[in-house]
Order: structure tokens, then C-alpha cells, then sequence
């Protein structure tokens, strides 16, 4: 007769296998994560989440097949950010190589349909070797079924993946459904495709880093919005981003007070920006000193460079800036960047944050290659964006704003709420260069000195048509503002758009030129 084991035997057996199943792949396979530079699933965990916070679930779920020990190539489970929670999952390397099975894809979808119903976001850490090849059509199930959910949870809660190992063939589709894409340099790497298939199909030559790697991502493909050295930064640049967001799209997002006064001028706005509308300035010193406390959180830092968006605090009040970069390409709008604000753009309005836009630009960039590469289209995805946002929405033009993308960056015409300009902003169909030569071609031609007579009337034009004052007196822009006065004019705009109410017309959905 089998003896009747006590509780106390029973509670034993429990964590004897916790402890087990905590290991993972065992302590050699954690030996060579480390050897690799590289945490285990539960070490990030324990770098992202507040200590002592994380609750893990499925813990002792099995694989379908083998040896059907428990434990899988996941771990999943919740915890807090700074207080607020936060659902995550996190492949385990250690155990077959992070591969997703049909019971890994189970635990990921139970934990996402956790945080779509309680209303918090997930982030998942990804480091896998893509579907189990064991497990055949019910991996790739796997797979469909979190893409779906990636797209039903999206605009309803934040999700961020983090890239901390590989993210290969149809596995990287998730984390491209996802709202922000982390990836740590030297060990995270996204492709459809690897080196050695690219070799044999097109004779091409490339490391997997080169291909698929942080910099790679953030600053070529414009896939990854961050890359970053070392896990533990990543993670910590993961929690300040989480800080600045809502746990859902039914809240707004979280208010930090700040001893920063309000209504603080600066009288290095006021130099700042060059009096000659081709002279190049970096506009992240603009916008550091209108943020409370300096403390500015680039997004796409390293893509499209002459488009800056990000996130900051006016008041408290956590905003989304996007800004035209004079230094890089003269601020001129281009594919990439249309399509790095669009998406910006977008997600703020999904989850609450007020926008602010910051303008100096000369226009659209012309060129074959950006016509060819459908630059009309790309265009317009931004165009579509802020004329569908419906949160409040201020733009302040600081030098030049001409043609379309006077209109694309914010504009009154677009459903914009407040718009400011400074007195050196020149607003006109055409700059003052490009508008003499059409306006005053024959003119010029027929002067005794053309370049003399081509210098006076670009500068008549200038002061008689390119100016803040024609538009402001149509009441396309709100105030001509003192470029001192400028913080305290957008969080005083933002104090009396904070019960801003605003519907788009009845809708499946619209129709964006994607």
C-alpha cells in the first residue's frame, strides 16, 4: 500500500519542481546565455518589473511532445512599472533555443488576452529561433494566432517588444504588429530571411548583423526605434517609455508633477533659431528647453534624421513632439520621414497624447527617386494622420513653412487646435527664392542687372507675402507669440484643450494610403 504523502511532503514536491522548472535549459545552457552576453528570460524580467513585483503564470505547462517534462521555451506572467501593471512575456533560449511550440504560443496569447481585458500593456522579450519545427502546422498556428491578436490589441493597449536575441522568419512579424520595437546592439537581430538563404538565392555577401542587426533596423529599414547598448539599459530605457504612456487607450496618460515653473521663459529661443532661413540649427535644443526639466525621449532617433518625434512633459502633461530637423536635409519632408510621423502621430492619438508640432520647413524633397518611391503616397499617410487625430493638437511654426508642407505639419486646415507662429516665420505658397522666379521671371530678365533686381524682389516678396502676419490676419494662426513666451503658450493651450471632445464621422474604419 502506497504510503500518503503530508502536505508539508506534498508542498515540498511543489518547490522542488518550481526550482527546476526555474532553471530552464539547466545550468549549462544558462552558462551559455551568460557566455554569449546575454541574460536569461527571468533575469530581464526581474530588470524590467518593480522587485519583488512579478507573478508568473503557466509556470508548469508542458510541451506537447518529448519527454513532456514541465516548463516551456516561454515565461510569462505580470507585474508593475513605477506601480502601474504590466504583462510580459519572455522566450527562454536556454530551452530549445526559444523555439515557439503549440503550448509557448498558448501561454503568450493567454498573457495578451490578459492584458486586452484588464487594460494594461505587454511587452514581450524576444529571443527565439522561430517555430518548433517538431511541432509542424501547429507552430505556424502559433504564430497566426498572435499576429491577430497583436493587430486586435492594437490602439486598445501599448505594446512594446524588445529584441534581445534572434527574431527570425515569420516570428519577426509580432514584434512588427507591436507599437515599439527595442532592440539591444550586438545580440538582437530581426530578419525574414538569413545569411546564408540571401547567399545562396542572390550570391550576396552578409553578416547577420549587417542584415539584421540594432543599427542595421534604427537607422537604415527604420524597423527598431531604439537600439541600445547592453540589456540592462534597454530595459531601463523600456520603463521610461512606459512612463510616459497610459496603461490603455480609455485613460489619459499619466501626470508627473514637475517643480519646473510653467510659465519659465528663455531668452536663448530668441537667438537660437538663425534669422537666414537657410542656415541649419539642431531643433532637439528647441524643443529641450520646452519640455519640463530638459528631459526629452527621442523615438526613431537614428531614422529619418530630418524628422524628430518623441516624448516629453509640458506641465506635467506627457505630449508627443514632432518637429522638422533643419540640420538634416534643411528640415525638408521625405519619404521616411512622412512615414516616421505618420505612424507618431498615430499612436498618440490612439492612446490620448496631446500632439505639439514644431515647424521649419522648406517643403516636400524633390528628386526621381522620391517620386518613383511614392513620396505622394507616403506624403499623405501624414496628411491622414493629423486630420484624423482628435487630441488636442498644437503647432507653433518657428522660421519657414511653404506649399503642402505648411499644410501637412499641423495645420489649422487639418483640424488643428491652437497655431502659433514666431515673427521670424515666413508662410507662403512658395519660398521667397522659388516664388521670384516664377512671379518675376520676365522681369528679372529684362532688368539691367537681373541678379541685383532677383535680390530686390525676392526680399519684397519676402516682406510683403512670407510673413505670419497674412495668415494670422485670415486666422489661420492663433497668435504671432514673443518665441520667449513659447512653453507657457503651449501648456496653457494644453490646460484648455485637456476636455477636448472630438468624433470622426461613423466608420468601420477609414482607408489610409498605406
Amino acid at each position: 500500500m502506497t504510503e500518503q504523502l503530508t502536505a508539508e511532503q506534498k508542498l515540498a514536491q511543489l518547490v522542488e519542481l518550481k526550482e527546476k522548472v526555474a532553471q530552464g535549459g539547466g545550468p549549462k545552457r544558462i552558462e551559455a546565455q551568460h557566455a554569449r552576453g546575454k541574460l536569461t528570460a527571468r533575469e530581464r524580467i526581474d530588470l524590467l518589473l518593480d522587485p519583488g513585483s512579478f507573478d508568473e503564470l503557466d509556470m508548469l505547462v508542458r510541451a506537447r511532445g518529448g519527454d513532456n517534462a514541465p516548463g516551456e521555451a516561454v515565461v510569462t506572467g505580470w507585474g508593475k512599472v513605477e506601480g502601474r501593471p504590466v504583462y510580459v512575456f519572455a522566450y527562454d533560449f536556454t530551452l530549445v533555443g526559444g523555439s515557439l511550440s503549440e503550448a509557448v504560443a498558448e501561454k503568450i496569447l493567454k498573457v495578451m488576452d490578459l492584458s486586452m481585458t484588464t487594460g494594461a500593456p505587454i511587452v514581450g522579450i524576444i529571443d527565439s529561433g522561430g517555430a518548433r519545427i517538431q511541432d509542424g502546422p501547429e507552430s505556424l498556428r502559433g504564430f497566426g494566432e498572435i499576429f491577430a491578436m497583436n493587430t486586435l490589441a492594437s490602439g486598445v493597449v501599448p505594446q512594446l517588444s524588445v529584441i534581445m536575441g534572434p527574431s527570425a522568419g515569420g516570428g519577426a512579424y509580432s514584434p512588427a504588429l507591436t507599437d515599439f520595437i527595442f532592440m539591444t546592439e550586438g545580440s538582437g537581430q530581426m530578419y525574414i530571411t538569413g545569411p546564408d538563404v540571401i547567399r545562396a538565392v542572390t550570391g550576396e555577401e552578409v553578416t547577420h548583423d549587417e542584415l539584421g542587426g540594432a543599427h542595421a533596423h534604427a537607422s537604415r529599414s527604420g524597423v527598431a526605434h531604439f537600439a541600445i547598448a547592453g540589456e540592462e539599459a534597454t530595459m531601463a530605457e523600456v520603463r521610461r517609455l512606459l512612463a510616459f504612456l497610459p496603461s490603455n487607450n480609455a485613460e489619459d496618460p499619466p501626470l508627473l508633477p514637475s517643480g519646473d515653473d510653467p510659465d519659465r521663459a528663455d531668452e536663448d529661443l530668441l537667438s537660437m533659431v538663425p534669422a537666414e532661413p537657410n542656415r541649419p540649427y539642431d531643433i532637439r535644443e528647441v524643443i529641450d528647453r520646452l519640455v519640463d526639466d530638459g528631459d526629452f525621449m527621442e523615438v526613431h532617433e537614428l531614422f529619418a534624421t530630418n524628422m524628430v518625434v518623441g516624448f516629453g512633459r509640458m506641465g506635467g502633461r506627457p505630449v508627443g513632439f514632432v518637429a522638422n530637423q533643419p540640420a538634416q536635409l534643411a528640415g525638408s519632408l521625405d519619404i521616411n520621414a512622412s512615414r516616421k510621423a505618420s505612424r507618431f502621430v498615430r499612436f498618440c492619438d490612439a492612446f490620448n497624447i496631446p500632439l505639439v508640432t514644431l515647424v521649419d520647413t522648406p517643403g516636400f524633397l524633390p528628386g526621381l527617386g522620391q517620386e518613383y518611391g511614392g513620396i505622394i503616397t507616403h506624403g499623405a499617410k501624414l496628411l491622414y494622420a493629423y486630420s484624423e487625430a482628435t487630441v488636442p493638437k498644437i503647432a507653433v511654426i518657428l522660421r519657414k513653412s511653404y506649399g503642402g508642407a505648411y499644410l501637412v505639419m499641423s495645420s489649422k486646415h487639418l483640424r488643428g487646435d491652437m497655431n502659433y507662429a514666431w515673427p521670424t516665420a515666413e508662410i507662403a505658397v512658395a519660398g521667397p527664392d522659388a516664388a521670384a522666379n516664377v512671379v518675376y521671371r520676365e522681369e528679372i530678365a529684362k532688368a539691367a542687372d537681373p541678379d541685383a533686381r532677383r535680390k530686390e524682389v525676392i526680399e519684397e516678396y519676402r516682406a510683403k507675402f512670407a510673413n505670419p502676419y497674412i495668415p494670422a490676419g485670415r486666422g489661420f494662426i492663433d497668435d504671432v507669440i514673443d518665441p520667449r513666451q513659447t512653453r507657457s503658450k503651449i501648456i496653457r493651450a494644453l490646460e484648455m484643450l485637456q476636455n477636448k471632445a472630438d468624433r470622426n464621422p461613423p466608420k468601420k474604419h477609414g482607408n489610409i494610403p498605406l
